[in-house]
């Protein structure tokens, strides 16, 4: 093999180096790694054994509290992930999800906090302990896979288990079974130039299992592919997940990727954790405006008393639920309702908007309101007939209504 490439990938052994490329990420994220902790001076790699006292079995999983300084922007995450789970970090650009990610790597130090893994100590700043990232038992998949263009699929998948001390035989003979696991043993011998997207995400896969990871990380892992072949990959991507015996990370910035694919979601925003849940959960009581726009909701916070929930000074939702407090109360583009006249239909929310956007989607309109009297955002889907009929476009009034079943309430 040639000189820099390789020796740069072993690392973790997956076709990222330390100078792995953040993918798009913003000014807030993308900042040098200095002063998130030096590699030196990390005490000696011999105190990375188990911790004392845990027994057979003990601690297994992934437990990290996740804590880096750069610049302006400050980390401050815990994950808890147990062996055969999928956790996607789901959040915005500059939201954290890729310092998270580097950090669970050992790409990018910790300033303070700890990185536990099957009750080991991988990294600690307290306690001055580091490992290496290319000693540390983590596969990583960067978001263009990074497959080193000179080398066939085989030999690219067989690259970790070389520089983990296996003999060329027995390297090409896992690989060669990984491959034929991920259905290309016909392209074995074909360079990356030669395959498909779909096909280079799987030997990117492929290459991050034959070194036996205890922690997975896929960055984006679906972003390289034009939208035709993500619903199969997506979908052969989740079968080899569930197959995963050890823990599995994934940062993702599509909500669809992260519902399919995961089984629990860790929503991240500025730095911290704002939700967390199973992809029903979080589908179904979004916290913040992101979450509620990634899931296609309407979301407002206001003062619950009884059905009714005051968000504003002059507008108030009524709801099936019945609640006291703080609450939140969303429902669907799809339950708007336009009109031209105050609307004399059963439906107990309605209140004069403006249209402030139209965009096209197919056979449907997605149509970007505020609020008259305060200036609330509001969405609502048409079809292109009923934009047609109303004779709809931007600036023009409109009253909403929303029917009261199609809302839901739930504490804050």
């Amino acid at each position: 093999m040639s000189g820099g490439d390789p020796g740069t990938e072993a690392g973790t052994g997956t076709g990222a180096g330390t100078g792995a490329r953040d993918g798009g990420v913003s000014g807030t994220e993308a900042g040098a790694d200095a002063g998130a902790g030096p590699d030196t001076g990390a005490g000696p790699d011999t105190g990375a054994g188990p911790d004392t006292g845990a027994g057979p079995g003990a601690d297994l999983g992934l437990d990290a509290h996740l804590v880096v300084d750069r610049g302006d922007f400050r980390l401050d995450v815990r994950l808890s992930v147990a062996p055969g789970e999928v956790l996607a970090l789901l959040g915005p650009n500059g939201a954290g999800k890729t310092t998270s990610l580097r950090a669970l790597a050992g790409l990018t130090g910790l300033t303070q906090g700890h990185l536990r893994l099957d009750g080991q100590v991988l990294e600690q700043p307290e306690r001055r302990v580091r490992i290496a990232p290319e000693r540390r038992p983590v596969g990583v998949i960067f978001q263009d896979y990074l497959l080193f263009p000179h080398l066939s699929a085989l030999d690219n998948v067989a690259f970790g288990p070389r520089c983990h001390g296996a003999g060329r035989s027995e390297a090409r003979a896992l690989a060669a079974d990984l491959l034929d696991r991920m259905g290309l043993a016909a392209h074995a011998h074909a360079k990356p130039r030669r395959l498909s997207g779909g096909q280079a995400q799987r030997v990117a896969l492929a290459r991050a299992l034959a070194t036996a990871p205890r922690l997975l990380l896929l960055d984006e892992p679906l972003a390289a592919l034009d939208a035709g072949a993500r619903l199969d990959v997506r979908a052969e991507l989740r079968r080899h997940l569930a197959a995963f015996e050890a823990v599995a990370v994934l940062v993702t910035h599509d909500p669809l990727d992260a519902m399919v694919l995961a089984d629990r979601l860790v929503v991240v925003e500025n730095g911290t954790v704002v939700q967390q849940g199973t992809p029903v959960e979080i589908a179904r009581h979004p916290r913040t405006d992101y979450i509620a726009r990634l899931v296609g909701l309407n979301l407002y916070r206001g003062e619950a008393e009884g059905h009714q929930v005051r968000v504003g000074p002059e507008f108030v939702l009524t709801g099936s639920e019945e609640l006291a407090g703080p609450a939140f109360v969303a429902f669907p583009p799809s339950a708007v309702t336009l009109h031209r006249d105050r609307p004399e239909s059963s439906a107990r929310n309605a209140w004069r908007a403006r249209i402030t956007g139209m965009e096209s989607h197919g056979a449907q309109f997605r149509i970007a309101l505020a609020g008259a009297e305060d200036g609330l955002p509001l969405a609502a889907d048409l079809t292109a007939p009923a934009v047609a009929e109303l004779d709809l476009r931007e600036g023009t009034e409109v009253w909403a209504s929303v029917k009261a079943a199609q809302t839901h309430a739930y504490p804050a």
